[in-house]
């Protein structure tokens, strides 16, 4: 349904991720002729890398601790939230043909587990809106008459342009956070790696032995933070789910203080009491990695960390060892392995329609902005929720300058 005198506007969409697909639903559905760019070979890469762990769509958690989960952002992601929530993005899926189903972690999921039956609707859909995609179009900028501009000499005029380029993690999917140096004038937070492992200098014993191993139902501390999950050895450090939930604590701590030192409890079924009883006793010449798989029942990994602590001088009693096992965190793995990206344009930067104060006319939307979230559900309802704003921020930007 068209919106009234706006019926003949042409809005330019660059970017081909959620947040600039949704974005183009948006405002394709109220009428506007929207051109989409893309500079990959095809959209929605990003969407279909994640579909390859199940595709988390969102959470099913009641949406005032939902919203906490942007931290920083928790209230200006609120009224985006408000109007695009997770039961909205459920039910946009169901009319899509994909239904969904809660996990027992509270993750939402599509049933096919996989995004491309996702994908190849929404694009069928799309298509019908009258949606003009155009891939392998790398977005230079605006040229000397305002119009926007691409690597191949073409250009392209719009009443309104929604910009949704991405962070810069996974570069290789498209988004490479280039997109910094065409927006001098906007005030920005340095881009940095979000969901992200973390380096630890490993023995080379260690290394050789336990990368790629899974450290499974431990508990992590840091910063009076505490949270179960399990992460994975690498020949660099650690990462995984439990890790990616406390990487904005981390890369803070690390980039204030050189490091960070994070508490892992090898048994948190177990109490230090309890351990400290079954571990009171005689090894009668058992070495110590058998003692720790016989009584407390220590997988390998976890045995070759509590080794690893020893040999580093750790002088506290073993119970204790297993329950705040010390590991210092150097740095934060890069951005091409990161899952998502923290900072990007300030959001100051926006008014509430998610329009560029300095830049009239310009929207933008996703991982450009300067918010993070951890995995769970989080990252995608934040990028279709300020994709279908920027959208409707279009359209209020349109009608209000024909004084509607």
């Amino acid at each position: 349904m068209s919106s009234p005198g706006t019926a003949s506007s042409h809005i330019a969409i660059i970017g081909g991720g959620p947040a600039g697909l949704m974005a183009a639903e948006i405002l394709a559905q109220a009428g506007m002729a929207v051109s989409l760019f893309e500079r990959m070979p095809s959209v929605g890469r990003k969407l279909l890398m994640a579909g390859r762990g199940g595709l988390n769509i969102t959470h099913s958690e009641p949406i005032e601790q939902f919203r906490t989960r942007y931290g920083a952002a928790t209230d200006w992601m609120a009224p985006h939230l408000a109007a695009f929530p997770p039961a909205a993005l459920i039910a946009w899926c169901a009319a899509l043909g994909q239904q969904t189903f809660i996990g027992s972690s509270g993750r939402v999921f599509p049933q096919a587990m996989k995004a491309s039956p996702l994908l190849r609707a929404w694009l069928t859909r799309l298509d019908g809106f009258g949606v003009r995609i155009a891939t392998r179009m790398d977005w230079t900028g605006w040229n000397a008459a305002g119009a926007l501009a691409f690597a191949d000499g073409s250009s392209c005029n719009a009443d309104a342009t929604v910009l949704a380029l991405g962070g810069a993690s996974w570069p290789r999917l498209g988004a490479d956070g280039g997109w910094t140096a065409l927006l001098p004038d906007i005030a920005m937070t340095p881009l940095q790696p979000a969901n992200c492992g973390f380096k630890v200098d490993w023995s080379d014993i260690f290394r050789r032995q336990h990368a790629g191993a899974p450290l499974k139902r431990i508990a992590l501390h840091f910063a009076g933070q505490t949270l179960r999950g399990e992460a994975v050895i690498t020949a660099e450090g650690i990462e995984g789910g439990a890790i990616y939930a406390l990487s904005a604590r981390l890369r803070e701590t690390i980039a204030h203080d050189g490091a960070a030192l994070l508490q892992i409890d090898l048994r948190p079924d177990l109490s230090v009491e309890e351990l400290a009883e079954r571990l009171d006793e005689p090894r009668r010449g058992a070495s110590l990695s058998n003692f720790l798989r016989k009584r407390i029942g220590l997988p390998p990994v976890a045995i070759g960390l509590v080794q690893e602590a020893l040999h580093a001088g750790d002088t506290a009693p073993l119970a204790h060892l297993v329950k705040a096992l010390p590991l210092r965190l150097t740095a934060p793995f890069g951005l091409a392995r990161a899952i998502s990206t923290a900072g990007g344009i300030a959001l100051d930067e926006l008014d509430a329609h998610l329009m560029l104060r300095r830049r009239p006319g310009i929207f933008v939307a996703g991982e450009m902005l300067d918010w993070e979230a951890p995995t769970g559900g989080y990252l995608l309802q934040g990028c279709l929720a300020t994709g279908a704003a920027a959208g409707h921020g279009v359209l209020h930007w349109l009608q209000s300058r024909q004084g509607l």
